[in-house]
Formats: structure tokens, sequence, C-alpha cells
């Protein structure tokens, strides 16, 4: 079992930053492969932001290419993503998700399968508004 908990969410005003940070919780017997954070306006479907994956290489959405950042610290066995430059296109819930180790998605598109996970946080909201 994989337990992840977000937090870091809030409102800020247009060419703000944000951090979230999700620590994850990896029972044993368990392992994690691609993860990363999904984004998910009511109404519409899950858009994936940012992906991290076993070897440490990153993806993004073109639409945050550049303005946000996803790290991963193992000591901490936390899972961050740096937002800045926040538009209001950006207010959403975003969810940490995580993925088994197989099968894993093709290389560089981590971001895209964090909207098919297997482990998924309870979400944190994103609001940036004037």
């Amino acid at each position: 079992q994989v337990r992840l908990v977000e937090s870091g969410g809030g409102s800020v005003q247009p060419g703000g930053s944000l951090r979230l940070s999700c620590v994850v919780s990896v029972d044993s017997g368990s392992s994690t492969g691609c993860m990363g954070w999904f984004r998910q306006v009511p109404g519409k479907e899950r858009e994936g932001v940012a992906g991290i994956d076993v070897d440490g290489s990153t993806s993004y959405a073109d639409s945050v290419k550049g303005r946000f950042a996803i790290s991963k610290d193992n000591a901490s066995n936390t899972l961050s993503l740096q937002m800045n430059n926040l538009k209001p296109e950006d207010t959403a819930m975003y969810y940490c998700t995580a993925r088994p180790p197989r099968p894993s998605p093709p290389r560089g598109l981590c971001y895209i399968a964090t909207i098919n996970y297997l482990y998924r946080g309870q979400g944190t909201q994103v609001t940036v508004s004037s």
C-alpha cells in the first residue's frame, strides 16, 4: 500500500508562486514507479501536469513547462511541485499520484501517465486570482 498526503495549496495572485508537497509512505512489499501531479477543474478532464520517473527524469505539460518544477527528496519521502508565475488558468484541484513500477510509461510521458494512477492523495486546491 502507498499513501500520499498533499499540502501547500492556497490562493495567490497572478504571477505568484506556490509549492505543493506530497509525503509518500510506502509499505514494505510495495513500490512505486512514475509519480507526479495532475490537476482537475470541476466538469473538465484530468490534466497531467508534471511527472518524475524512477531514474529521476522529469516531464511536463506544455502549459506549465518553464514555470513548474517537480522534484523528489528520497530522504524525506517527499514529492514537491514548485509553481512559479502562476496564471488564473492554473486554478484547479491538484493531486499527487503514484503508479506501480510496471507498466512504465514511455520515456518523457510520465506526466501524462499521472492521470492513470494506482494511488492518489486527497488533493489540494490552488486558486490564482486577482
